[in-house]
């Protein structure tokens, strides 16, 4: 006998390169702030609205983006999606000044809402439950990777054809990935025809498997339940953190610590490559727990530990006193917070996996509102205090806030499909 194929390891390598090509996307900006204030002549306080502004609709429109990939798919909406912010990162090297960047940040933002929610709901179809926080740490690997390697590409690009340009190359890649996504993924692991019946019973062997499309959300059942307010408090906290790497990181390094543009570039690629490895790392760590002392522990008690580091170690960072040992300390205060990643997103599936992306949407808007805070806060703190240490205790702050929301998520209960009208 053949044995089960192996379809869904390569939805798993669709997802991986979207999310390097997402945060590809989302921190070329980061790296490149320092030349766009210079030629715009603007302030830390009104870049910090145009890295808002991204955060701002990103979070307006990620539940109505998870909501069409349970109703439509995750196949149609994806392609969407990633078109729609390839072209607005393209654009954003068209901006002429502070207002037009704010525009098509904002723009580029409401195009990207969405994309971790629908992957998650193609984890939900196409994943059982035992591989689901593998599967999204690897996942992640790529958002991290993508981190790592857009501040030094993105800096070395710029030094060679300039910031604009940089901006055209990174859109580029999204619409090749949006032409093979459509091409070859199927909502439905029973619809591919690379899928035998021995990987569909594995797909399905715990009868987690959910429809590809839903007609209702039992909306009123998700927003009365306790852990799925949780869990968007803690991934608030989560998301309040992470903007700072994706947007004032670099900065910092360069001209709050005095390091070289050569060095700033490693120690900002530094957080992500760490990252990543906590990221895999983690998604064995929960599914592991989850087998041995039960989702309880396997989320809420991994997450709650790495939240916890996670502001010890960026208190840490304002104690230590060399440059790169602040630096060193921030990059693992990135990694503990990752750690808890696949507990993250693993959650809602556990809680509501007939309605993923409407609960990972919920979530994810949750976390880009503690992600629009951030960088304002800090843009406020440099400008008006002429301080870095104060934004770096809010955060400690806020994730230890994070670590004791999740104490309040029990996975174990979950919430019920929605029956579908049959006359629909």
């Amino acid at each position: 006998m053949a044995g089960p194929t192996r379809i869904r390891g390569r939805v798993l390598a669709f997802a991986f390169l979207l999310t390097v090509i997402t945060y590809l996307d989302r921190v070329c900006i980061a790296a490149a702030a320092p030349f766009i204030m210079n030629d715009f002549h603007i302030t830390f306080l009104e870049m910090s609205v145009a890295f808002s502004a991204f955060t701002l609709a990103y979070s307006l429109f990620e539940i109505p983006s998870g909501w069409l990939g349970d109703v439509r798919g995750p196949r149609r909406v994806l392609t969407r999606i990633v078109l729609w912010w390839s072209g607005f990162t393209m654009l954003t090297g068209a901006a002429r000044g502070l207002s037009s960047l704010v525009v098509i940040r904002f723009s580029f933002g409401a195009g990207e809402a969405g994309a971790f929610p629908n992957l998650m709901r193609s984890f939900a179809q196409w994943f059982p439950v035992r591989e689901r926080g593998k599967a999204s740490g690897i996942m992640f690997l790529g958002s991290r990777l993508g981190g790592m390697l857009s501040a030094p590409v993105a800096l070395g690009m710029i030094a060679r054809v300039g910031w604009r340009a940089s901006f055209v190359a990174f859109g580029a890649i999204g619409v090749v990935w949006a032409a093979a996504w459509a091409a070859w993924y199927r909502d439905r692991p029973s619809e591919h025809p690379g899928v035998n019946a021995e990987e569909l019973a594995w797909i399905e062997q715990d009868h987690a498997g959910v429809t590809s499309h839903v007609s209702a959300t039992p909306w009123r059942r998700l927003l009365a339940n306790r852990s799925v307010w949780a869990i968007c408090a803690m991934y608030s906290a989560y998301g309040y953190g992470l903007y700072f790497y994706l947007t004032w990181l670099p900065t910092y390094l360069i001209r709050e610590l005095g390091l070289s543009a050569l060095s700033g570039g490693v120690f900002a690629a530094l957080p992500f490559l760490l990252a990543g490895i906590a990221d895999v790392t983690g998604g064995w760590l929960t599914d592991r727990l989850a087998r041995d002392h039960g989702l309880r522990v396997a989320r809420s008690g991994l997450g709650f530990a790495a939240f916890l580091t996670t502001a010890a170690l960026v208190v840490g960072s304002t104690l230590a006193p060399q440059p790169t040992m602040k630096a060193l300390l921030l990059a693992l205060a990135l990694g503990s917070a990752d750690l808890a990643l696949s507990a993250c997103w693993a959650a809602p599936l556990d809680i509501a996996a007939a309605h993923a992306g409407v609960v990972t949407g919920l979530m994810n808007t949750c976390g880009n509102l503690g992600g629009l805070i951030c960088p304002l806060v800090v843009g406020w703190a440099v400008d008006r205090l002429h301080s870095w240490t104060l934004p770096f205790y809010i955060t400690a702050i806020v994730y230890t806030a994070g670590a004791v929301a999740w104490l309040a998520v029990d996975p174990q209960r979950r919430i019920a499909a929605e029956p579908v009208n049959p006359r629909m």
